[in-house]
């Protein structure tokens, strides 16, 4: 028997009680729909209104990702588990590492080289229907992705500039009662599920160290976020993919 209390729970991280939440929800008016709807509703804001884009940390509070507008796989999981609470679906949190190869091209070359190896990474899981429903694809929103699907049109492989997919032309990202993806080739490492995210940064954190943790907070992720708003807007540049050794030695599918 699932517990299904202490998984619609408020923490620190799911402050689905702060004033931008509540007023969210209220304005939306998603206390009225289905469950499905519900979920759905929470998933496509999370995936589209929530940019892709990198915050100062992972272990931030979910009111702070909306404030700020953006956020990646961590931070999305975090509102998008934030607002699942507030709308009475039970969720927890699935804790892995992915390659750093999954972020060649919004890592700027000139820091790929001395980024960590494994970079912490998680999805959303759903209890609805009887059943858990993982989701993963609201990591990238539509317009950074349909770039990505334009500028690599050749291939249905691709593990590089924020996606891991076999299926780029079509990756499962939208909801439709199932689970969805849209970087589970790059993973390396599964740490399991974690009823909360507060739980999880507890104990696993992005091992960057002091010095490499403020050159990110303070240099690097306005880099990398200022990638992202130029492959949003079509302004790809060209840096070379993961190579196939580089791919062969961490044990992720080559492309």
């Amino acid at each position: 028997m699932i517990d299904k209390t202490r998984l619609l729970d408020p923490t620190p991280l799911l402050d689905f009680r702060s004033e931008g939440i509540v007023r969210l929800i209220d304005e939306r008016g998603w206390r009225a729909l289905t469950e499905h709807e519900r979920i759905g509703a929470a998933y496509d804001f999370v995936r589209n209104e929530i940019l892709f884009g990198y915050n100062r940390a992972d272990d931030i509070p979910a009111s702070h990702v909306l404030a700020d507008g953006y956020g990646q796989c961590n931070t999305k999981g975090t509102l998008l588990m934030a607002l699942l609470r507030a709308l009475d679906v039970p969720c927890r949190l699935h804790g892995f590492t992915i390659h750093k190869a999954l972020q060649r091209g919004v890592v700027p070359e000139a820091v790929y080289p001395i980024a960590p190896e494994e970079i912490v990474h998680s999805w959303v899981e759903v209890l609805t229907g009887g059943r858990w429903i993982e989701l993963k694809g609201f990591i990238l929103d539509s317009a950074f992705l349909g770039s990505l699907q334009q500028a690599f049109g050749d291939t249905e492989s691709l593990c590089a500039y924020g996606a891991g997919t076999d299926c780029l032309s079509a990756p499962p990202v939208e909801w439709t009662g199932g689970n969805t993806y849209i970087q589970k080739t790059g993973i390396t490492r599964d740490f399991g599920t974690f009823d909360t995210p507060d739980l999880f940064y507890g104990k696993h954190r992005q091992a960057f160290g002091p010095l490499r943790d403020a050159i990110y907070r303070r240099i690097v992720r306005h880099w990398m976020n200022a990638r992202v708003r130029a492959i949003r807007e079509g302004s790809l540049l060209p840096v070379p993919v993961p190579k196939e050794t580089e791919l062969a030695s961490s044990g992720l599918p080559q492309p």
